[in-house]
């Protein structure tokens, strides 16, 4: 199936409330659950001196479980959408004594205006989203150092329309309209692993692992930059 593209901002409020209601906490948790594994020994403890950048956090979902499984990191969640980042704000500002490493900026990618580069760079649907996912892979680099560690997760492109639908009634079949639509779109805007592969040759992170994951995700993670870092 021909990938097509789709909006790359999620900027109508009503759209952002829609996704941030949606119960996602199985996925995310074994988001969670992967950069822990990931991290090893520097990810035991409460996270002193590891700094974090959630790329597309949306309203928050991943960045919130990091602050919590890390209390002592600094967590940097980086989205394009005003709406989505005032529900992130919100629930923030709701325990702010919880949260007192965590903070939220608005930027669209490509930026100049990037953090400077960090311990653990993590991206959960994200990639699908740009048209151009070079300006994604650029992004990392830019964010890496010795010893920054990458994991991403998104969805990957079903081969055929029938799939895709088979897709969507599994995974989409209670929600709200809204989100079936925007699950259809991203499902077709997605990647392949052969795709993602070919964009991490151009970008020279080759050597990080791209995995096929259950019936649609792709992950990939490693040391961002493979040859340099530890």
């Amino acid at each position: 199936m021909e990938r097509l593209c789709e909006p790359e901002l999620m900027q109508d409020v009503l759209q952002a409330e829609a996704y941030a209601a949606a119960d996602f906490s199985s996925s995310d948790q074994a988001v969670l659950e992967r950069i822990e594994a990931l991290l090893g020994v520097p990810g035991q403890g409460e996270g002193e001196g590891l700094s974090v950048v959630d790329l597309g956090c949306g309203p928050g979902n991943i960045s919130f479980l990091l602050a919590r499984r890390w209390p002592a990191a600094s967590v940097l969640g980086i989205d394009g959408s005003a709406a989505m980042l005032a529900i992130a704000e919100e629930r923030r500002r709701a325990d702010p004594a919880a949260h007192r490493h965590l903070r939220f900026q608005q930027l669209v990618l490509p930026s100049q205006h990037l953090p400077a580069p960090c311990s653990v760079v993590v991206s959960n649907s994200l990639l699908h989203h740009l048209h151009d996912p070079g300006v994604f892979w650029d992004s990392v680099r830019r964010l890496s150092r010795q010893g920054t560690r990458l994991y991403v997760r998104d969805l990957r492109r079903p081969a055929t329309n029938a799939e895709l639908e088979v897709l969507v009634h599994r995974h989409a079949a209670s929600a709200p309209a809204v989100l079936r639509r925007d699950y259809t779109h991203s499902l077709r805007a997605a990647f392949t692993r052969d795709e993602v592969v070919r964009q991490l040759e151009a970008a020279g992170l080759e050597g990080l692992e791209v995995l096929e994951v259950d019936d649609r995700y792709l992950e990939i993670q490693g040391p961002s930059l493979p040859g340099r870092l530890a």
